[in-house]
């Protein structure tokens, strides 16, 4: 069951308020934080705390995000405010918990200065549930993680890690890893745990392979 007492599609509503972040993505039961400072934004939280807390996480689709009102991507998911701190000079600290991914259906002119839209949560209606994985390899996981880890001077906690359920090592990764808009999108649109999974590897795989070669000395 999801966290919040959000059970089902239908518990949440359809007219969702949108942050547009580049390379920012939000799985269910996963965490970001971040740093609010565009009075837009400001005015959005203020009315999402008046309410039920929530806001759509989307990136804008990729390459259009300098546009004055960029494009979105097609797919976001909702998160729930956790945790809030104000600053001395007006910003916003939030915490997002994921609750639901979500298909954009259509923008709507809502009066207010953030972006707004209608959405759909069937699609992703397993995001209420843990997911456990199939066919998921978790050695071959671990092993490209404490690779790629390696490679890039990640410091990480692994006893935490080991510790984890493989839903949470796979979000926090895709979240985490530094890869481009795209291949974090790749990852949020993959329905299924295992999908997910294999195409992480693979981006891990890629990676560690490209950034090892390029440490060979030249012949």
């Amino acid at each position: 069951m999801s966290a919040f007492g959000f059970r089902k599609p239908e518990d949440l509503p359809q007219q969702l308020a949108l942050f547009p972040l580049d390379g920012v993505i939000l799985f269910p039961r996963s965490v970001i934080s971040l740093n609010v400072f565009e009075p837009r934004y400001l005015n959005m939280v203020d009315d999402a705390l008046g309410g039920e807390r929530l806001i759509g996480i989307i990136q804008p689709a990729t390459g259009e995000d300098g546009e004055p009102t960029p494009r979105l991507a097609d797919v976001g998911a909702v998160g729930r405010i956790t945790g809030f701190n104000e600053t001395d000079d007006g910003r916003y600290l939030i915490t997002l918990t994921g609750v639901c991914r979500f298909d954009i259906e259509q923008e709507i002119e809502a009066g207010t200065p953030y972006r707004q839209a209608l959405v759909n949560y069937e699609p992703f209606a397993g995001d209420f549930r843990q997911a456990q994985g199939q066919s998921i390899d978790r050695g071959d996981l671990m092993k490209s993680l404490k690779t790629y880890a390696q490679l890039h001077g990640f410091q990480v906690d692994w006893n935490a890690v080991d510790g984890a359920p493989t839903e949470t090592v796979i979000n926090v990764a895709a979240q985490l890893c530094p890869f481009d808009a795209a291949a974090k999108q790749a990852l949020l649109e993959s329905v299924s745990l295992d999908e997910r999974a294999q195409a992480l590897v693979a981006l891990l795989e890629w990676d560690n392979a490209a950034d090892d070669q390029s440490k060979r000395p030249l012949q």
